[in-house]
């Protein structure tokens, strides 16, 4: 945990509904199935967000061992008595929800609390599913989370799956998710770690079964004192299955961050395709990025790469920026700008990229802050400067 103090943290117990009425979504535009999370307990809307007439169904862990036990059966879960707080979806076969499901996870407490939640979702064969996850901070109480996920992806299933942490900087999530890929299984994941005290997030991808695929999209920012560890496991046990990793991070004061890549490709695992890439961007020399790309192959008909690279921006896209009369601020907020746009750029929920762009640009600013003077003031017109923006990508 860090050196953490957890005799000062309180055990979460569920809260009011009503304390937690002022809240709003800040993606205002995207339309999705709203599910509540409150201090890691679920709360069923009161309106028809979640009446979804496909059979998929949406529950706490609570209500779905007592009535969907034999679901969960199928799936051996180990040690399920453990999963007391926590939510369970469960898309049946053929099915593909019309929008995609949002899951708010807000904390809000008067003391400093600890929140232990555990999930499961399963997506059916031939189903579809899109993904949001938020995890948000309302006050500036310190509270630790420490959250379980398992996602099943069934014969010829697909799932989308947006992770987005921004909490205060008193706070800390720990994550663990596993995704297990059955045959022809298609998974893309974006993991944005927008702010914290303390952010670990462990991913773990499982093929189990052939000509499935998971591409693994990342970024990380990080400034002050904060910490943020990427910890991404890939094990090809099928044949013909396809991974990409591409994790971004931009550390500024005296920040960490850590990434430790592990691909493995078991003997049985021939024609696999896996690449991995970790890139990162410090602003100062106090800044500090340990990053640890590693294959561990067993099967020579294969395609596998790694790499790593840890530097400042680039000088000469600075020099071309300036020589053009930009300022050096506007050219650094470009340049940062720039480099995470590879990630975002791979989002396809155009309303949700459109907003994680701008949530980005005020991040680089400090704090979510607006600049007046900035060339990537948010939310409001901006003078057009004549730069060929793939020059500084």
């Amino acid at each position: 945990m860090n050196g953490l103090n957890m005799n000062s943290f309180k055990k979460a117990i569920r809260p009011k509904e009503e304390d937690f009425a002022g809240f709003s979504c800040n993606i205002p535009q995207l339309i999705t199935h709203r599910i509540n999370q409150f201090n890691g307990f679920f709360f069923e809307n009161k309106d028809s967000s979640l009446k979804i007439n496909n059979g998929t169904i949406i529950c706490s862990m609570e209500t779905a061992k007592q009535k969907y036990s034999s679901i969960l059966a199928e799936k051996n879960i180990k040690d399920l008595s453990s999963y007391e707080e926590g939510l369970f979806i469960y898309v049946p076969k053929d099915a593909q929800i019309d929008l995609p499901l949002q899951i708010l996870d807000i904390i809000k407490a008067e003391d400093s609390i600890l929140i232990n939640s555990k999930s499961i979702i399963i997506i059916g064969e031939n189903s579809k599913l899109k993904l949001i996850c938020c995890d948000d901070t309302v006050n500036n109480k310190s509270s630790i989370s420490e959250n379980s996920l398992q996602i099943f992806l069934e014969d010829n299933s697909s799932l989308e799956y947006y992770k987005m942490e921004n909490i205060n900087n008193s706070s800390s999530i720990f994550t663990e998710t596993n995704f297990i890929l059955a045959s022809n299984a298609s998974l893309t994941t974006f993991w944005l770690s927008i702010n914290g005290g303390n952010i670990r997030n462990k991913l773990n991808v499982s093929f189990e079964g052939e000509h499935s695929k998971a591409e693994l999209y990342g970024l990380y920012l990080a400034d002050r004192d904060q910490k943020v560890l990427n910890e991404i496991s890939v094990k090809h046990n099928k044949p013909n299955c396809i991974s990409t990793q591409l994790y971004k991070g931009i550390l500024d004061d005296s920040a960490e961050a850590e990434f430790k890549g592990h691909i493995n490709v078991g003997k049985n695992a021939y024609l696999t395709e896996a690449t991995q890439n970790n890139r990162n961007i410090l602003l100062t020399d106090k800044a500090r990025v340990n990053t640890q790309p590693f294959l561990e192959i067993y099967n020579d008909d294969v395609k596998c790469s790694h790499g790593a690279t840890v530097g400042q921006l680039d000088q000469s896209a600075m020099f071309y920026m300036r020589s053009r009369g930009i300022t050096e601020r506007s050219a650094r907020m470009l340049l940062m700008y720039a480099f995470c746009n590879e990630v975002l750029s791979k989002a396809s929920l155009q309303e949700l990229k459109d907003k994680l762009q701008d949530i980005i640009k005020r991040r680089l600013h400090g704090e979510l802050s607006s600049c007046e003077n900035c060339v990537l003031v948010c939310n409001n017109p901006c003078e057009s400067m004549d730069v060929d923006i793939t020059k500084i990508n």
